[in-house]
């Protein structure tokens, strides 16, 4: 039986990547379709609606906490190629890394969970996917992908979660370089979760922003755009 630290801090893990636990009723000031998933015994990341720069966007703010506003896509869709997300980061976390299990906070994270055939888990991932729905009531995705942006690892850099690999994260910024001002993201969805996980990916199952900041006891705001993926429109 896993110990009891452990069981916490991978319930932590598989609900901030998209576990499909239950999620709380999303607020009069976040978009339709999207709710605020919450991470147990963590304070929630405050997200809201409004304008930045004269465009719609969701504001999120987290002091020393850590949760996602979520959309989950029912029907799963297939896989898009192309998806585009923008972003604006005034400021970053100079102590917090995605590469550093005990400083893996971002600013920024638009994030992407996948199905997938569960019988190719390896019996740790089954083991900690059991887990997880025992104490979630429901399945992980049997893939999550996150576009991050991190302080000091370059761009282009695939980071395996070091609890489970079927969580990993692209750096797609980097450093203070592009800090307050808008950065738009333009990915073959399906290139990189080639490239990330050296398999080919399921059915798109949910959809994430996330800015966390709990595990460096810090402060971060970003600001989010719409997410676009070509073969069902616009998400907001």
């Amino acid at each position: 039986m896993l110990e009891r630290g452990r069981v916490a801090a991978f319930a932590m893990v598989v609900t901030a990547c998209l576990a499909g636990c239950a999620t709380s009723p999303a607020p009069s000031s976040t978009p339709d379709g999207w709710h605020i998933q919450t991470l147990p015994g963590k304070q929630s990341t405050q997200y809201r609606s409004t304008t930045k720069d004269g465009r719609p966007v969701i504001e999120a703010q987290s002091e020393q906490s850590a949760s996602l506003l979520r959309r989950k896509l029912t029907p799963p869709q297939p896989a898009p190629n192309e998806v585009v997300f923008t972003w604006r980061v005034d400021a970053l976390m100079p102590q917090a890394s995605v590469g550093d299990s005990q400083a893996e906070d971002a600013a920024a994270r638009v994030i992407f969970g996948f199905d997938g055939d569960r019988s190719r888990l390896s019996a740790r991932n089954r083991a900690l996917f059991d887990l997880a729905e025992t104490l979630t009531g429901e399945l992980p995705p049997y893939a999550t992908l996150m576009y991050v942006w991190d302080p000091v690892l370059p761009v282009g850099t695939v980071v395996v979660n070091h609890r489970t690999d079927r969580i990993r994260k692209i750096v797609v910024d980097s450093g203070t370089q592009h800090l307050g001002t808008w950065r738009e993201h333009r990915r073959n969805l399906i290139e990189d979760y080639r490239r990330a996980f050296e398999e080919e990916p399921g059915a798109l199952l949910s959809v994430a922003k996330m800015t966390d900041s709990d595990n460096t006891r810090s402060q971060a705001k970003a600001w989010y755009g719409h997410i676009i993926w070509s073969n069902t429109g616009r998400s907001n």
